[in-house]
């Protein structure tokens, strides 16, 4: 990824282990912490309060987040950091990083996981919180906490069961071990696999696409999805005719549908 000097300087001045950048309505956020990219608190704290920030601009329309590097997206949490907490220490870090994956998943614009290397337990957990994973053919998923004598705290045994189910996830859980793109894209854990050196690319080619789309419709769409996964059917249902009747009240609606009477490529403006 090619930042300019300003850019690169704006988002050290601000973020000492993130880099961002905007342009066409995309948004690109790297975790910039060489040679693997581990989350610590710092970390958390920071992802949570940029990922706050773009959803509140208006030039963003779909957010790209991905590792620095060809080694790692995310290697997982940083154990040197934890290694030194007692329990209600880490309690407090849990808190933390449990903010940022709901920040993450539940954010009103649609975030694309771009997994670049290794996504390894906290890293496979924040992939897991973004709509989309877009895969390097040379990335490799893990959840090994058992074998530290722990289990995913962030997330990984509640999201992944429900992209895999049960039995797959208790596979990826239990045993620890590490599994490949093709593998991942086989079970449906990432939405993609292409080269490595074509993944930003790719990435890009799908925001581009989603930051074309009617803005509220989209937001609504991913509320609908969300907050259908977690109730039963008919509360889903319910949910979702809310959602479908904020839709209408908009006027990308009105000119969505003017468009395909003219036959003509709709103008959206957010609105």
């Amino acid at each position: 990824m090619t930042i300019t000097n300003k850019k690169l300087e704006d988002a050290f001045v601000k973020y000492e282990s993130l880099l961002y950048e905007v342009e066409n309505k995309i948004a690109i956020v790297t975790i910039n912490r060489p040679p693997v990219n581990p989350l610590n608190t710092a970390v958390f704290k920071e992802l949570t309060q940029l990922m706050t920030e773009l959803e509140s601009r208006e030039d963003v329309h779909a957010i790209i987040l991905t590792g620095s590097g060809e080694k790692a997206f995310v290697a997982g949490a940083d154990i040197r950091e934890m290694l030194e907490l007692d329990a209600v220490d880490m309690l407090e870090m849990n808190q933390i990083s449990r903010k940022t994956f709901s920040t993450i998943e539940n954010l009103a614009k649609p975030v694309i996981a771009a997994i670049n290397g290794l996504a390894l337990g906290g890293g496979l957990e924040l992939a897991l919180s973004c709509d989309l994973r877009i895969a390097s053919e040379k990335a490799k998923f893990a959840f090994p906490e058992i074998n530290l004598g722990i289990i995913p705290g962030g997330g990984g045994t509640q999201r992944l069961q429900r992209i895999v189910g049960q039995g797959i996830a208790k596979e990826l859980l239990y045993f620890g071990e590490m599994i490949t793109a093709e593998q991942a894209l086989e079970w449906h854990i990432v939405n993609k696999v292409v080269p490595s050196e074509n993944l930003l690319a790719e990435a890009k080619a799908w925001a581009a696409k989603l930051a074309e789309k009617p803005q509220v419709a989209l937001r609504m769409l991913k509320l609908a999805v969300n907050s259908g996964a977690n109730v039963d059917i008919e509360s889903g249902l319910t949910i979702e005719m809310a959602c479908f009747g904020n839709t209408f009240a908009t006027k990308d609606r009105k000119e969505g549908m003017q468009a395909f009477v003219e036959k003509r490529q709709p103008k959206f403006t957010g609105r």
